[in-house]
């Protein structure tokens, strides 16, 4: 089937804001097969961790931005941790979005993707991604995190322009759903970390002294977060 970079402005634009046909079961799955094969092994996950550090640091700084702080930049490191800086009032209710949006970040976003291709917007998934990540590309501060987000983004507009439409839909499926496993992951490790004494000042810990809520429960936020967008972006992928 034709790519984007062939479709005509009428036919584009049908492409961007209509709907496209659901691929078949099989591919769906396959999809889901390769994203668990991508989070499970350990290997494989250090790399694409990268990703879900993508979409956990630009949670924080959306939400630092409509929840009208402002935005210094944002920090990806080799060893996929990340960091984001925005200034505002150091307590209250934008400083706890802000610091509830990372962990929450990939499988909303990935509760939203399904959604999208739910009602057969591949297309547009692909291009609101690329948006995003152009977006946030503005916003980095170091040349690694630089490097991370134009390879990704690079992805993204290279598979909606120049793909047939059904290597874009594979390519839109496979991502949805190692953002929805993928997001589940890190709050595990999370866990991990701060039972053996580390971690202490991780998201949520930092949300336990902004909130006097202890920080379990806000890790429970984070596991609730994770795994109810992993049953509900699942069951819209698989159509059940």
């Amino acid at each position: 089937m034709e790519s984007t970079a062939n479709a005509s402005p009428a036919a584009l634009w049908d492409r961007l804001f209509g709907t496209q046909a659901a691929p078949e079961q099989w591919l769906v799955i396959a999809a889901g097969v390769v994203a668990l094969a991508v989070v499970v092994p350990h290997g494989v996950w250090r790399v694409a961790r990268n990703a879900i550090t993508i979409a956990h640091e630009g949670g924080h700084g959306l939400i630092a931005l409509l929840t009208g702080r402002r935005l210094d930049g944002i920090r990806l490191h080799s060893d996929t941790s990340g960091l984001t800086v925005s200034r505002g009032k150091p307590t209250g209710i934008g400083m706890i979005l802000t610091a509830a949006a990372g962990y929450t970040a990939p499988p909303l976003l990935g509760l939203g993707g399904a959604a999208l291709l739910a009602s057969g917007r591949i297309t547009a998934f692909l291009w609101i991604a690329t948006a995003l990540l152009i977006a946030m590309l503005v916003m980095i501060r170091n040349a690694y995190g630089a490097l991370t987000v134009v390879v990704a983004g690079g992805t993204f507009l290279v598979v909606s322009w120049l793909a047939s439409t059904d290597v874009q839909a594979a390519f839109a499926y496979a991502v949805v759903w190692f953002l929805l496993l993928g997001g589940v992951r890190p709050a595990f490790e999370l866990q991990s970390k701060r039972r053996r004494g580390g971690a202490g000042d991780s998201d949520a810990d930092q949300l336990s002294r902004l909130t006097h809520v202890p920080a379990g429960m806000w890790l429970f936020l984070f596991h609730a977060v994770s795994l109810c967008s992993l049953m509900g972006g699942g069951r819209w992928l698989l159509d059940v």
